[in-house]
């Protein structure tokens, strides 16, 4: 993990305005995608593109890292901009991520100044790549999206007449699923680049029925894509850290009591054991077929049919820039029907002191206590093994992400997700 040295809590510049992508790098990024999607042999499909010009407003699926391959081929041999998380800033370095064109965002955190840039990118005659749903697939499903993107279809269309193009992608997450991102398995990918809208037409166009239209081309299940095209998959690690989506057993309904080896998922509380089979499927030792996205649905139902307040001890990671990963040591999180509440004591006096900070002076120092309430976030991110630290939900305000990990058997990610998105009003 990135380490800031410094401990500068000072927040990423989001006002800064984004760079076009120079033209000694357009060539690197084109190649270097290439060679990062040969194995999956990707083929790319455009659909009603030719008859249109960029810029445009871009809407892509995100099932797994090699969406962020699959886009700049997609649109060759045209510039784009790409709006991203602001981990990449970290991880890849401040100067490449501005140089392939990524503006910087905050998942699930609304901010004026991310429209503003992407603005001044249409401006400028590229076109912006957007992944709404904001992580990767938990399991090859979609993932919960905003409510807006119809009327921000509309809003591009009206200010700049830009039409509206969605990229949906196949085969990121079984190639690398999100649950062991560890292990690429050899498969195949295919990706299809469509004009949906001209902007003539979103004019005259309700929002919700782009918005609609939008959703029903975002949709995909990549386990009944994978049966429906006889794809395989073998190896000795199919099924690792498939507990972390799969928590619950579905036999006894015990939570938190599986675990995974090889090819196998088992309970430990029943003894039940499934295993994966190279088309995707979980066949229990009975003979019985299980398929992982109705298996997750299953547990959706559950954590949301009775919510209840949850108290974690955690460890606390702030991601403020792009210099790093500041240790803000160990805390409590709290959730209950109103927001998640982070509760630690500050180590140092920092160099900046986040906006949404609210300090209590103790006898032992500083008590600081941060609240995401549920009603602003779609959702929140899940890490099952984040750079080897284990499970992880990441919040995020206007001035910082913060990663939260637990070692309570109680904690798993998914389920916090579940509840977190049955509690929203986004």
């Amino acid at each position: 993990m990135n380490k800031n040295k410094k401990e500068d809590m000072r927040p990423f510049d989001m006002t800064r305005p984004p760079k076009r992508i120079p033209w000694y790098i357009l060539p690197l990024m084109w190649g270097g995608s290439f060679v990062m999607t040969r194995a999956s042999h990707l083929k790319i499909k455009k659909v009603g593109v030719s008859e249109i010009k960029p810029p445009y407003l871009v809407i892509s699926t995100h099932q797994g890292f090699s969406d962020y391959y699959i886009a700049p081929l997609a649109l060759y041999p045209y510039r784009a901009n790409y709006v991203s998380d602001m981990e990449g800033f970290a991880a890849f370095g401040y100067w490449l991520y501005r140089s392939i064109g990524c503006i910087g965002k905050r998942r699930y955190v609304s901010d004026v100044t991310v429209l503003q840039n992407m603005y001044k990118c249409i401006e400028a005659g590229d076109s912006v790549v957007l992944f709404p749903e904001s992580r990767h697939a938990n399991v090859g499903t979609t993932s919960k999206l905003p409510k807006n993107l119809g009327q921000l279809a509309k809003h591009f269309a009206k200010k700049y007449g830009i039409p509206l193009v969605i990229l949906s992608a196949h085969g990121s997450y079984l190639t690398n699923p999100f649950w062991d991102e560890e292990h690429t398995r050899k498969g195949r990918m295919e990706a299809t680049l469509e004009k949906l809208y001209t902007a003539d037409e979103l004019l005259n166009m309700d929002a919700e029925e782009v918005q609609s239209a939008i959703e029903k081309k975002l949709q995909y299940d990549e386990y009944a894509w994978q049966q429906e095209n006889g794809i395989e998959f073998i190896g000795k690690n199919l099924a690792k850290g498939l507990e972390g989506p799969l928590y619950q057993c579905i036999s006894c309904g015990k939570k938190y009591a599986m675990i995974s080896k090889d090819d196998r998922i088992g309970c430990t509380s029943c003894r039940k054991v499934w295993k994966l089979s190279p088309r995707g499927f979980l066949y229990d030792t009975d003979g019985r077929k299980y398929q992982i996205p109705e298996w997750y649905e299953w547990e959706r139902d559950n954590a949301t049919s009775k919510i209840e307040p949850k108290r974690f001890k955690v460890r606390i990671e702030a991601l403020p820039n792009e210099h790093g990963f500041v240790n803000l040591g160990e805390g409590r999180l709290v959730m209950n029907d109103i927001s998640f509440t982070l509760h630690f004591k500050a180590k140092k006096k920092y160099n900046y002191i986040p906006k949404d900070w609210k300090i209590a002076k103790t006898e032992d120092g500083d008590e600081v206590r941060i609240e995401f309430p549920h009603e602003y976030r779609e959702s929140l991110q899940t890490e099952y093994n984040y750079k080897g630290n284990g499970m992880a939900i990441v919040l995020s305000n206007q001035d910082a992400t913060y990663y939260i990990y637990s070692d309570d058997k109680h904690f798993n990610p998914t389920e916090l997700q579940f509840i977190a998105e049955a509690l929203t009003r986004c």
